[in-house]
């Protein structure tokens, strides 16, 4: 096995070049940037052409093969790909010019399952070349910290530490990370979301926690965004279909990330639609052409969401030819975040994202609408995707992202709809089980603390 394949560099532009392993290892330049590929790699018409005939599994190690070619034996790599994607990924037909992508099938009915479940396979196997104790930290205001908890348990070597803002996530959600025990240790912070990602930012850059082998599992890690490029070659392969435009419920970009990804690699999108809730730093942007994040970040109910200065920002931009960064002091604490130090390409961003807020009225709104025209029922991130798309005037054939199953968020759906969501197995049970979690302050140093305790 030869030793390289594609490099991965910092947004930031003030680290070295690195592998993919070393890449998803350590989560975070130490230029406090996010790591991108050197080059994207080009399928061929007739390679993604072939994605009708392949399951879902199949596709993904065809994709993911593109960026290991010379890190994961294929034999691996085709193993992890069929273990994790052994659930199934229905698209739905609403109406003529509109589809629902529902992306709720896994192990905790969330999105986040597809990148979550490869992401702990291929850092298993790394950590397993090298011999080597992995802690796992991640940040999450909804399904994240339940999906890379539910990945990630009891795997050997490996431990998790999953900080969520307390009033922010929904009693199931939180269940979801608070109820495994064993390696995941869940920690409930009074704070934001962006308070979360901040000490998760700022504690891989810390000289004392090096011994403990930190890396990310949010999106901030390239490791999260590449299996989120399958699911648009998925849909685009189960469709027949022309000039698609995919509207993407969009909190830290991750999920809009991995389809630009797609994009990227060849794949024909005509466009996307950035379905945002109140936090409208983003389509603010595209507008004005200043970046300005919301701090604090807005509570809306699609509260994964709830980001108003969304990490994978620093990636879109990029691409476009821009850097935006946090300033930050010698410690590593940010003193300003969101600073545009060159501005991309607008006039290419515009063309290829249309960017919508939706208020909770609208969220609402469309829940209530969806089921009353369809019999369908739709969540708050769902609604918000959903929503966008019906603002959207391209006249385009849309697919919807619904990221989480509307049992997730069963007061939201009750109130609206005066019924119960049905129960997927993967959460029934969750109820009545006993959580366990730590409580503490929106304080680096005391977490910092609390990291060399556990």
């Amino acid at each position: 096995m030869k030793e390289k394949g594609i490099l991965y560099r910092s947004t930031n532009r003030q680290a070295p070049e690195v592998t993919f392993r070393e890449a998803l290892l350590k989560g975070q330049a130490p230029d406090y940037g996010l790591y991108m590929p050197v080059e994207i790699p080009l399928l061929t018409v007739e390679e993604i052409a072939s994605f009708r005939h392949m399951s879902y599994a199949e596709i993904a190690f065809v994709i993911m093969e593109k960026f290991l070619p010379e890190e994961i034996e294929p034999a691996s790599l085709k193993k992890m790909t069929l273990e994790a994607y052994d659930f199934d990924v229905p698209i739905q037909k609403v109406r003529e010019g509109l589809y629902l992508l529902w992306l709720t099938g896994g192990p905790t009915a969330s999105f986040k399952d597809f990148a979550a479940r490869m992401m702990a396979k291929m850092m298993h196997f790394f950590a397993g070349q090298g011999q080597e104790n992995l802690t796992v930290l991640v940040a999450t205001s909804g399904d994240t910290g339940g999906a890379i908890a539910n990945a990630f348990h009891r795997l050997e070597n490996i431990r998790v530490v999953v900080i969520f803002p307390a009033n922010e996530v929904s009693e199931r959600q939180r269940r979801q990370m608070t109820t495994l025990g064993g390696n995941v240790f869940p920690v409930e912070i009074s704070g934001k979301f962006d308070d979360c990602q901040a000490i998760v930012k700022r504690a891989f850059n810390d000289p004392g926690l090096a011994y403990l082998g930190l890396t990310s599992a949010n999106s901030i890690n390239f490791g999260r965004l590449l299996p989120q490029a399958v699911y648009y070659f998925y849909a685009l392969s189960r469709i027949e279909e022309n000039d698609v435009v995919f509207s993407v419920p969009s909190g830290n970009f991750g999920d809009l990330m991995g389809g630009v990804i797609a994009r990227k690699m060849g794949l024909h999108i005509k466009n996307f639609i950035v379905a945002v809730n109140e936090n409208d730093e983003f389509p603010e942007f595209l507008r004005t052409g200043r970046y300005k994040p919301v701090v604090p970040s807005r509570e809306c109910s699609s509260n994964a969401m709830n980001v108003g200065h969304p990490s994978n920002l620093a990636r879109l931009f990029d691409l476009y030819g821009g850097w935006l960064t946090d300033e930050r002091d010698a410690d590593g604490r940010v003193l300003k975040k969101g600073v545009m130090r060159i501005l991309p390409d607008m006039a290419s961003l515009r063309t290829d994202f249309s960017a919508y807020s939706i208020s909770e009225n609208e969220v609402d709104g469309t829940i209530r609408e969806f089921y009353a025209k369809y019999g369908i029922i739709i969540e708050p991130h769902g609604a918000v995707g959903v929503r966008a798309a019906e603002k959207f005037k391209g006249g385009s054939t849309v697919i919807a992202l619904e990221t989480a199953d509307p049992a997730k968020f069963p007061e939201k759906i009750r109130a609206l709809l005066n019924l119960e969501p049905e129960l997927p197995r993967s959460i029934a049970g969750l109820d009545g089980k006993k959580e366990s979690f730590h409580r503490m302050k929106n304080d680096y140093e005391q977490f910092r603390d609390f990291l060399r305790e556990i």
